[in-house]
């Protein structure tokens, strides 16, 4: 089992709904962003996912594009990603990592390279939103091979003949986008996402969480009642990007996840 497998399974014995919190690693800096990284589990959130900049995020609104470019302007680099999930790692072995970006700086420093040195890092799983499944053996199978969760995306386009072969290889959990589009754009409707959760949810055994457009306690609360839980990322994004003080960050993070976990 993973981490993420063990946290779910905590969870579930719980009867509680998982938050999921995404950063852009090294936004605006690297201190500042481990220090949110740190302070995260401490503010409810049971997994986190780490953004890896990167210059091209075609499927990120402008909220996570600026993020990334601020942390590449600061120096940002996915040694140093990789450097901040280890930082994490000492003061904290159970929270479960999610590396989530693009495959171009993974392909550039070689995919068995970044897998032993991801794992020495206590990365628990990634999403790589490029590599559709007709690609797995590039990067999914040989991630699954080195013990980290390989997390596939599906959408509302993602029909009954498609869904198949997205639950594939897909492990740790299913990551349903909410709405068709970019990150940070429309709110996400509980009533449009829970028969799309459940359509999911017939064909695999895997925990089903739902992301974009989610950026109040309510709305965290009413998508996680319909799935498994909840993640938030340019909603917080956008509080980093508003200099706003790391413990003010992590207060409103805490209302999301109190309203997930009241789900």
């Amino acid at each position: 089992m993973t981490r993420i497998d063990r946290k779910f399974a905590a969870l579930n014995a719980e009867g509680k709904k998982a938050f999921v919190a995404y950063v852009m690693a090294g936004d605006p800096d690297y201190d500042t962003s481990l220090e949110i990284v740190k302070g995260l589990p401490g503010a409810g959130v049971d997994i986190i996912e780490m953004g890896i900049p990167f210059t091209d995020p075609m499927a990120d609104g402008p909220t996570i594009q600026l993020a990334g470019q601020r942390a590449l302007e600061a120096g940002q680099t996915l040694q140093k990603t990789l450097d901040m999930a280890a930082e994490f790692r000492k003061g904290d072995d159970e929270t479960p990592i999610v590396m989530m970006g693009y495959y171009n700086p993974i392909y550039n420093r070689g995919v068995d390279k970044f897998l032993v040195d991801a794992k020495a890092a206590g990365v628990d799983g990634l999403i790589v939103v490029d590599l559709p499944p007709e690609e797995d053996e590039e990067l999914c199978i040989p991630a699954q091979k080195a013990g980290l969760n390989f997390i596939r995306l599906a959408t509302p386009t993602t029909d009954d003949k498609r869904l198949p072969k997205v639950l594939q290889n897909t492990s740790g959990f299913v990551y349903y986008v909410s709405i068709t589009g970019i990150t940070g754009a429309a709110e996400a409707q509980a009533g449009d996402v829970g028969p799309e959760v459940a359509r999911i949810k017939a064909k695999t055994d895997l925990p089903v969480i739902v992301g974009f457009g989610i950026k109040t306690p309510d709305n965290a609360r009413d998508i996680a009642a319909v799935a498994d839980g909840a993640v938030v990322g340019s909603a917080i994004v956008k509080q980093i990007e508003e200099n706003r003080p790391v413990a003010e960050i992590l207060a409103y993070v805490k209302g999301l996840a109190d309203g997930a976990h009241s789900a």
